[in-house]
């Protein structure tokens, strides 16, 4: 028997000539595994197959002076999937994130995927995962456009203005190939000139123009995606919104509760999202823990005012099981909280891409498992 396993490290500046950042390619890597999510055939961590993943939360305080303590964006996690179709694959996006790596020049995340072999468990390949990450995260809203965002859209709002939401704006101009303005805000004025500039340079067809607030910003858009970090909870009252809006949010934000309960709720994973009710009996404000939309859908269904039937899972759509965008007028939320058989699926194309080019190093675990 032949017992030699090798497997394949891929720097960042192997995945970028792979083809990390092929945006299109990713919403369509992103659609399929949607679609797959849909029929059922994938796995996610836990005996319930739907968790986010495992995360190391640090305390408060320490009596160890090494300890990580809680801080902005302070955590260890650990994300398993397996997605299967034409992928047919098992992998781990593991990370370490820490708010206070933006002042040594460093991504607040750091990150890696490994990708397995679902029969043996061997490793297939470690890989550079921040770009994986980013990109999967931008395609996603992409998804949402081609599904649930109104083809004459011309007008897109962009609330926060890092390196995420100009992922989702590259994924939603892709999918909406229309749209003509961008409409821009964010606290600190640099980083919206920053999106200015990128907008400018990679999109010179489309209008831009910074706002002085989030109410002006989504004035007569036509989509609305919100990524901000840390504390920022952006408020946006419906009374602002124009009738048939999409709403993209990867991130934490506030709505009116009458809009929340009357308008369409789209999910990435309604049985991934019930989960994170736990989060109610640990220390802190549960709104902040889950750090997403879903925590307000997860306090109204509490409250009885609402239940999860009223939420749609996207992969039901693309699956054919639940319809799509109904109507011109009608407005639509479509929450994320981000899924590890994305970077998985994402993963396995720019693994196989890599090997298709002779890219990336071989390194090897054994020819043989030493036998104590």
């Amino acid at each position: 028997m032949n017992t030699k396993i090798d497997f394949l490290y891929l720097s960042q500046d192997d995945v970028v000539k792979a083809g990390v950042t092929d945006m299109h390619h990713c919403i369509d890597t992103m659609e399929e595994m949607f679609g797959l999510l849909g029929q059922g055939d994938y796995l996610m961590g836990d005996v319930n197959h739907n968790s986010h993943g495992i995360e190391i939360v640090p305390p408060l305080t320490s009596p160890f002076p090494n300890m990580p303590v809680a801080g902005p964006d302070r955590r260890f996690m650990a994300m398993p999937a397996y997605i299967g179709g034409r992928f047919n694959m098992a992998g781990c996006k593991w990370y370490g994130s820490n708010h206070e790596n933006l002042k040594k020049g460093l991504p607040r995340s750091i990150l890696m995927v490994t990708l397995n072999d679902p029969d043996t468990g061997a490793p297939k390949a470690f890989m550079s995962g921040n770009l994986i990450s980013s990109m999967r995260t931008g395609a996603v809203p992409g998804v949402g456009v081609r599904y649930l965002a109104n083809p004459d859209s011309e007008i897109v709002a962009v609330v926060g203005c890092g390196v995420i939401n100009r992922a989702c704006l590259a994924a939603i101009k892709d999918a909406c190939p229309g749209l003509k303005r961008v409409q821009i805000y964010d606290l600190f004025p640099a980083a919206a000139q920053n999106l200015v500039d990128y907008v400018n340079r990679t999109f010179p067809d489309m209008e831009t123009a910074i706002c002085d607030s989030i109410e002006s910003a989504v004035k007569d858009a036509d989509i609305v995606t919100v990524v901000t970090s840390g504390a920022a909870k952006p408020f946006i009252d419906d009374k602002w919104l124009k009738p048939g809006v999409l709403l993209s949010l990867p991130a934490e934000m506030r709505v009116p509760k009458d809009f929340m309960l009357s308008c369409r709720k789209v999910i990435d994973n309604k049985a991934m999202h019930q989960l994170w009710k736990e989060f109610q009996n640990c220390e802190g404000d549960f709104h902040e823990n889950v750090g997403i939309i879903s925590s307000y859908m997860i306090q109204y269904i509490d409250e009885g005012l609402m239940t999860w039937d009223d939420v749609t899972n996207i992969g039901d759509i693309i699956a054919g099981k639940a319809p799509g965008r109904q109507s011109h007028d009608e407005s639509i939320l479509f929450c994320m909280g981000g899924m590890p058989v994305s970077d998985v699926a994402w993963g396995t194309e720019v693994y196989n891409k890599a090997v298709e080019m002779g890219l990336g190093t071989k390194l090897n675990l054994w020819d043989e498992p030493y036998k104590l």
